[in-house]
């Protein structure tokens, strides 16, 4: 592949997805056990990028105190989008960071390396700028793509119509010729949007879409990480990095039965570990515990004795203690949840914003440093917000705000 410099769009917030996102930017979010923005510089690296331009904006130092200044042997550079005005905007921070023709990579889903080389190739063959096009049966909160030939003839932004069935996948290659056209792009609502200039780009000539398949996946809604980890896991993408990001992990496998076990984890004889399940480095399982299907471990989680995890996402340094029950779960980092924690999963009719999401399968998202007391309890659909504490046999519902405490 010729393109050897890819930029990595990795500043926006993802409000949608807070209570998570209120001390970390979405693309350090977990799919299984892992941040997403891991999968994605997996997958430029395995397409032979030899540079990564990072585009950090908010709570940056999350992603460059964790990645640091290579992954994998490939160079990282950190530039800055200190406002976030939209993914033109964005690109245009990395305009002195790049001299050459490059791949544009969103940096908040999870994707395959054969989407990235798919529109490398069609790139070198066509001499023109090129996005991935993937099918897609939902297309509205997405943006919708219509082709002839190959070439892109219209951008839909979030569509209201359903006949669309062609989303734009986020991924790019550009001359540095991009930068100007971004320039002469006019804003809206002061905002510079990528595809804006795409879309000026294809009535002064031609924007190939490449229609490819492969592993992508996004995570809009608190609850879609759930899905995200399903994905990772049946794919089996989980062999992945270690507690140093660009190392290879160390996974004691069972193909079989689709379990993955880090080699520095610990796991009691008596627990039972149901696949799909990958249980991190540094991991502890205690006797008596069942953890899958459909359960992901980040590093240095606790599950005590006898508690039961099904389908869940644990984050890293999350604690749960004896005999408790988590369903459709998803923690932040630094939870602790005390001795009979039950979370009995959905469905549930979820409120984010002003929104109200019906009949979404979600038993409770816990935000970083949450911590309950022995035999609390949380309705479908709960969110808890960081730093909140549940008090001892309490049953949360609904929204908790950061910090609150919930007493009987």
């Amino acid at each position: 592949m010729s393109i050897d410099t890819a930029v990595v769009l990795a500043a926006g917030e993802g409000t949608r997805l807070r209570p998570l996102t209120h001390n970390r930017p979405k693309p350090m979010l977990p799919a299984a056990n892992r941040p997403i923005l891991g999968y994605v510089f997996d997958a430029l690296v395995a397409a032979d990028v030899e540079r990564i331009v990072v585009v950090v904006g908010y709570e940056r130092d999350r992603v460059q105190d964790y990645f640091g200044p290579t992954y994998a042997g490939v160079e990282l550079e950190y530039v800055v989008q200190h406002k976030q005005l939209g993914s033109g905007h964005a690109l245009l921070q990395a305009r002195t960071a790049v001299d050459g023709p490059m791949l544009v990579v969103n940096g908040d889903r999870v994707i395959d390396t054969s989407i990235v080389r798919d529109v490398a190739t069609e790139f070198e063959s066509a001499g023109a700028p090129t996005m991935a096009v993937l099918e897609r049966p939902e297309t509205a909160q997405y943006g919708a793509v219509v082709l002839h030939d190959g070439d892109v003839v219209e951008l839909v932004e979030k569509p209201e119509s359903d006949e669309y069935r062609l989303i734009n996948a986020g991924v790019y290659a550009f001359e540095p010729s991009m930068f100007a056209a971004i320039d002469d792009t006019p804003r809206q609502a002061g905002e510079l949007a990528l595809t804006e200039t795409i879309t000026r780009l294809m009535d002064q000539g031609r924007v190939r879409g490449v229609r490819t398949e492969g592993m992508w996946v996004d995570a809009t809604y608190p609850w879609d990480l759930l899905a995200v980890s399903d994905e990772v896991l049946a794919r089996g993408h989980v062999e992945s990095r270690r507690a140093r990001p660009g190392e290879r992990a160390e996974y004691d496998l069972d193909r079989a039965d689709r379990v993955w076990v880090d080699t520095d984890a610990t796991v009691h004889e008596s627990a039972v570990l149901q696949g799909p399940v990958v249980v991190g480095p540094d991991c502890e399982v205690g006797p008596g515990a069942v953890v899958g299907p459909n359960a992901a471990l980040g590093q240095n989680v606790t599950v005590g004795a006898n508690v039961t995890v099904r389908r869940s996402v644990l984050d890293a340094d999350t604690r749960i203690e004896a005999g408790s029950t988590l369903i459709d779960t998803v923690t932040g980092q630094d939870v602790r949840l005390g001795a009979g924690t039950v979370v009995p999963g959905g469905p549930a009719d979820v409120r984010v914003g002003r929104e109200v999401f019906e009949g979404q399968r979600l038993g409770a998202v816990l935000a970083d440093r949450v911590v309950a007391e022995g035999a609390a309890s949380f309705a479908p659909g709960t969110l808890v917000g960081p730093r909140a504490r549940i008090g001892t046999a309490v049953r949360a519902s609904g929204t908790v705000g950061e910090g609150a405490e919930v007493v009987r």
